[in-house]
């Protein structure tokens, strides 16, 4: 899923995208690399941020 698939599924996310450095939501790039490649692309520790992105989904399905 790429980034722009995973805040438009899940607009919730847009906030943990920020906080994390991932300010460039509306660039090309997010259009076509996935969460992984773009944390990889920012330096991004990816593991934190899917941690982080995974606990704001929950939160709005509870």
């Amino acid at each position: 899923m790429s980034i722009t698939e995973v805040v438009s599924k899940y607009p919730q996310t847009v906030p943990v995208f920020m906080e994390h450095g991932m300010g460039c939501l509306g660039c090309a790039a997010a259009r076509f690399e996935n969460i992984e490649q773009g944390a990889l692309a920012h330096g991004i520790d990816v593991d934190s941020l899917i941690t982080d992105l995974n606990k704001k989904v929950q939160q709005a399905a509870e």
